[in-house]
């Protein structure tokens, strides 16, 4: 399967800041969109929340700044299912020029489902919901593994620096 194109967009005018360049905080505006737009994939668009009360969180999202991006240049994401259980699903976005290689920055993020009318309350994905994550994880198994899933922020230790 080709990759997976949730999100496209120009970077506008307010994206950017005193240098020109995409705002971090419009890195993640871009990521959520893809999100939302993965959403609809795995039959949680916004009709069938508001029909059955569940829907995804972030739990945790992590944001690498690869390469700038620019005012009015055009981008898109890049989704690959990296795994997911009956309740979870991680994710991995990727920030590319349209036909590009070259990966511009990325997104690893933990979501989690949840029943709304509980409180809200994390629940099971419906069966309808699993399967498409079955199909689309199963339709990217020749995707390359992404780049830059599981990394943590730290400094090196002071024993390593002296």
């Amino acid at each position: 399967m080709p990759a997976l194109i949730t999100y496209k967009t120009p970077v506008l005018v307010d994206w950017v800041d005193y240098n020109g360049h995409l705002r971090d905080a419009f890195y993640l505006l871009i990521f959520s969109f893809a999100t939302d737009a993965f959403m609809e994939r795995i039959g949680l668009a916004s009709d069938d929340r508001d029909a059955s009360g569940h829907s995804l969180f972030t739990l945790e999202a992590h944001i690498n700044f690869l390469h700038e991006v620019k005012l009015g240049e055009a981008v898109e994401v890049r989704t690959q299912i990296v795994g997911h259980d009956h309740k979870r699903v991680q994710l991995y976005h990727g920030l590319y020029k349209p036909d590009g290689e070259i990966e511009l920055a990325a997104s690893e993020q933990m979501l989690l489902h949840v029943d709304l009318a509980a409180g809200p309350k994390s629940a099971p994905f419906s069966e309808a919901s699993l399967q498409a994550l079955r199909l689309l994880s199963e339709a990217q198994h020749d995707q390359p593994n992404p780049s830059y899933v599981g990394r943590i922020i730290t400094l090196p230790s002071r024993q390593n620096t002296l």
